[in-house]
This record gives structure tokens, C-alpha cells and sequence, in this order.
């Protein structure tokens, strides 16, 4: 896993039910991987997609076409708003 420092100092621990850690167990060595390496990398990945989602704003192609033909008008003028936001 990526670090900053290289360096692993931070511990994250948790319990829970011995079905699912059996779970991880025969998912883990389905791809060669101990449990902690698969439980990081799992953990890492999840994370990742959830601040993904997060951060990317996504339109349906109705919305998409509007928004590129306000983009594509010659004749829109800047709002007050937006003047004031371009300003600063």
C-alpha cells in the first residue's frame, strides 16, 4: 500500500463475526493474497469510489445537452452573480 513517510504508524482495528472473517479468509486466498493485504487493499479501493462519487458530478444526456447549450450561446450574458464570483 501507498504511503507518504513509506512508513506504516497508523493501526486500524476492529472485530467482527467469525463468518464473515472466513469470508475474507477464502476471498484473500483466492487471489494469493494474506487477509490483511486483501482487508487493506479492499478498504483502500471502497474508499477511494466513495470519494470518486463524491467529487464527479454526473448528467443524464438531457442535462448534459442543456448545459452545452448554454455553454454554445453567443448571446448569454454573465449574471451579477457570476461576474462578482469571477471578480474575486
Amino acid at each position: 500500500m501507498e504511503s507518504d513517510a513509506g512508513k506504516n504508524d497508523v493501526r486500524l482495528s476492529f472485530r467482527l463475526p467469525t463468518e464473515l472473517k472466513a469470508t475474507l479468509e477464502e476471498a484473500a486466498a483466492q487471489l494469493g493474497q494474506s487477509v490483511r493485504d486483501f482487508a487493506i487493499s479492499a478498504l483502500v479501493t471502497a474508499a477511494r469510489r466513495v470519494l470518486q462519487e463524491h467529487q464527479v458530478t454526473r448528467l443524464s444526456r438531457r442535462d448534459w445537452n442543456a448545459f452545452i447549450a448554454l455553454l454554445d450561446d453567443a448571446d448569454a450574458k454573465p449574471s451579477k452573480a457570476l461576474r462578482a464570483a469571477a471578480k474575486r
